[in-house]
């Protein structure tokens, strides 16, 4: 897994924009898997409550205790998420990374995947990476991120808390 901000360069991840300065509109359309990370020198500090918007009436809060368990030191890679093309095939990495960051605002969301980032203090300091994939290969690389990041460091990036798996394995 790519664990670091040249690893994922290393990787054809692009981006590096801060989730405050984002341009959406400089977001490729297209599928592909998205890294949020921590830039150089950041320490981790939580919030009491979470900015994120409710999920089917229940607050994407956790308890400080909780979200320091999950905190993984030595890795700036927080969260890998996937965007794929949707029922309509106009979603794509844009709209998903639109809606995570809309997510982080307090907009009541479609899933809660990455909610943990919304704790961090001065969340819009953290990073936002991309890469453009087919769709054919989505589940397989969010899965390979997954299962290497976990051999690597022994448990998931800090903000995915379900480890993604291809059907079939």
């Amino acid at each position: 897994m790519p664990a670091t901000r040249q690893t994922l360069k290393d990787e054809g991840f692009t981006g590096f924009r801060t989730l405050a300065a984002l341009d959406i509109n400089r977001i490729p359309q297209k599928p592909g898997i998205f890294a949020v990370l921590q830039p150089e020198g950041f320490e981790p500090r939580f919030l009491a409550r979470s900015t994120a918007g409710i999920f089917k009436k229940k607050d994407p809060s956790l308890p400080e205790a909780a979200l320091a368990a999950e905190w993984v030191d030595v890795a700036d890679v927080l969260y890998v998420g996937k965007a794929g093309p949707g029922s309509k095939g106009n979603r794509g990495l844009r709209r998903q990374i639109q809606e995570f960051v809309d997510f982080g605002k307090g907009k009541p969301p479609g899933h809660w995947d990455g909610r943990l980032i919304w704790q961090i203090a001065d969340a819009g300091s953290l990073l936002v990476a991309w890469k453009e994939l087919p769709v054919a290969e989505l589940n397989q690389a969010e899965a390979r991120c997954h299962a290497e990041f976990r051999q690597l460091h022994g448990r998931l990036p800090f903000a995915n808390l379900v480890q993604a798996r291809v059907k079939g394995n």
